[in-house]
């Protein structure tokens, strides 16, 4: 059962994060996110790629929130490769956390690449909306029933007539669980058009089994 289809009510997050830190002894890699739309969409990514993260011995830790990364990053056993995802506006709060956790110090966004942390411009929605492209991603929310409600919020007089991308991305992210239930589905389309956002892909080489 996929984690999209699994993880539901309020103590989803916790319930994440705690089955992720259980297999983190036995990793062979370890991957950061901020919640669980990022953890959902790297697995599909990596599905769309032929890749089995679970047989790789991958583990994406979904932390709940930049702010966590240093207590995370203590708290686990050392894993290399390691890797991670945030959110543009988290970047200094992602720098600082691995200052502080003693795993490098980095200076610029350059090194925190080095350090296999990638940005997410502005951040996982936008960058999927981005490489989807507006018409696309119109499509999938008609085929699930969700465009009325689209459609309702960009009437409003504070959105009406606004950029579609902002007015998606912010759909997206203002219902009940609609970043986590097209995660994959946005993913999945990006992947078909040969076009998966470039953390994603950065992330999944970064932590990829070299033989």
């Amino acid at each position: 059962m996929t984690l999209d289809r699994e993880l539901s009510g309020p103590d989803a997050p916790l319930r994440a994060t705690a089955r992720a830190l259980a297999k983190v002894d036995a990793a062979r890699a370890l991957v950061l996110v901020e919640g669980i739309s990022d953890q959902i969409a790297l697995e599909a990514a990596a599905a769309g790629r032929g890749r089995d993260l679970d047989a790789e011995g991958v583990v994406i830790v979904p932390i709940g929130g930049a702010h966590a990364i240093r207590r995370f990053l203590v708290r686990i056993a050392p894993v290399t490769p390691l890797a991670g995802l945030y959110d543009r506006r988290e970047e200094e709060i992602v720098r600082r956390g691995l200052v502080d956790a003693g795993v490098g110090a980095p200076m610029c966004r350059a090194d925190l690449e080095a350090l296999g942390f990638f940005v997410c411009v502005d951040d996982l929605e936008d960058e999927l909306i981005r490489a989807v492209g507006t018409d696309r991603v119109e499509a999938l929310i008609a085929a699930e029933g969700d465009l009325g409600a689209l459609d309702s919020m960009r009437g409003q007089p504070a959105w009406r007539g606004r950029d579609p991308a902002a007015q998606m991305r912010r759909w997206l992210g203002s219902g009940s669980r609609r970043k986590l239930r097209y995660a994959r589905s946005l993913v999945e389309a990006a992947v078909a058009g040969n076009a998966l956002p470039r953390p994603l892909d950065a992330v999944l080489t970064t932590v990829a089994r070299r033989e």
